[in-house]
């Protein structure tokens, strides 16, 4: 196992039917199923979700954070999702949370630098936000942050 190193704090961008799936599994996956951004997590780190629509191959709107997890594992595993997709994947642990609309924070997140665009940042699927943003969020979201070694 890697020593630990500090708490770090994540976005993934996915639309709520992935977000869903997730949450059922005890997963994520990101950027397509590539390993890359995966690598980049450690087990205690927590991942907010940014859903930009309801489901992958719609086009209703939601722009809100639909769930938080911490992830649970060491490493990606990859999965067979079907005969020609295999993605890569880490266990999440999910958390209690209420949805909340992205348009009211705004202003607040350090990490939306154009507050015109603010959807640009998105676009690069799973990032790192600071503490500071994950804070604001996790307290708009009402969620109450227990580590994995006291969870039941």
């Amino acid at each position: 196992m890697k020593p630990r190193m500090k708490t770090k704090y994540w976005i993934n961008t996915i639309t709520l039917d992935h977000v869903q799936a997730g949450e059922t599994g005890g997963f994520t996956q990101a950027n397509h199923g590539n390993p890359r951004n995966l690598n980049k997590l450690q087990r205690g780190d927590y991942m907010v979700f940014y859903s930009p629509r309801e489901n992958f191959e719609g086009s209703i709107a939601l722009q809100a954070f639909t769930a938080l997890g911490q992830v649970s594992d060491d490493e990606p595993y990859q999965v067979e999702q079907d005969v020609d997709f295999h993605p890569y994947r880490r266990g999440m642990g999910f958390l209690r949370c209420d949805q909340v609309p992205i348009r009211p924070l705004i202003n607040k997140l350090s990490f939306i630098k154009n507050k015109t665009h603010w959807g640009m940042m998105f676009r690069q699927g799973m990032f790192e936000i600071p503490e500071s943003d994950f804070a604001i969020i996790a307290e708009e979201m009402k969620v109450e942050i227990v580590p994995l070694e006291h969870r039941v």
